[in-house]
């Protein structure tokens, strides 16, 4: 049995892009065996309250339910996905990590919140997505992608008059193509290439000793 990376994402576009995006970046690093099942859908709303007080019973719950899907704890990890939307990741982002780290201490988990929204990356990468066909000329990255408030408008804009932006269709499709060093534009997507790579350092032990030697 190949290495297991379980992910834990809030919408319905993730569950379909993030075995995608972690995919590409282990293709990148040379591993092509990742195995990588469906992710757990478990809503941000469920975990997070509006203030920011987190829900520990759903989030216990929805990580056990990873680990269990795990054949193995020695070579298998979890990353979580959530948009950060108006908090703060530098603030929320480690008590995630550290309710975890509570909840499952024998396993790796990654957080990663994507600031303001997954979307963000694609803005930052705009210049990759236009090269490809999926967005218009008219298309740039903005100065920060991580503050402009309502991505998937932007990226609906940049579509095109007779198109619009789907979450469940075009958010797999535009993280097929788009350039992942262009989204390192982006702070949190630079967070999540690192929590990846820590993940694939630690299924991989052998071929990073290599890489060191």
């Amino acid at each position: 049995m190949p290495p297991t990376v379980m992910t834990i994402v809030e919408g319905h576009g993730e569950v379909k892009a993030l075995p995608l995006l972690i995919r590409r970046i282990a293709h990148e690093a040379g591993h092509f065996d990742l195995n990588l099942p469906t992710p757990i859908r478990c809503p941000k709303s469920k975990v997070i309250r509006p203030r920011g007080e987190l829900v520990e019973a759903e989030l216990t719950r929805a990580i056990h339910l990873a680990a269990n899907k795990l054949p193995c704890r020695e070579e298998g990890a979890i990353l979580i996905l959530y948009d950060a939307d108006e908090g703060c990741p530098a603030e929320l982002g480690p008590r995630i990590a550290d309710l975890a780290h509570r909840i499952r201490p024998d396993i790796h988990v990654g957080i990663v919140l994507a600031k303001s929204e997954y979307e963000a990356w694609f803005l930052a990468a705009a210049e990759s997505l236009k090269r490809a066909g999926k967005l218009g000329p008219e298309a740039s990255p903005p100065p920060d992608p991580e503050d402009v408030s309502d991505a998937k408008r932007m990226l609906a804009n940049w579509m095109g008059p007779a198109k619009s932006y789907s979450e469940t269709v075009d958010q797999p499709k535009f993280t097929h193509v788009f350039d992942l060093e262009e989204a390192k534009g982006c702070k949190s997507f630079a967070k999540l290439l690192r929590e990846v790579e820590k993940i694939l350092q630690k299924l991989y032990p052998e071929a990073s000793r290599h890489s060191r030697d």
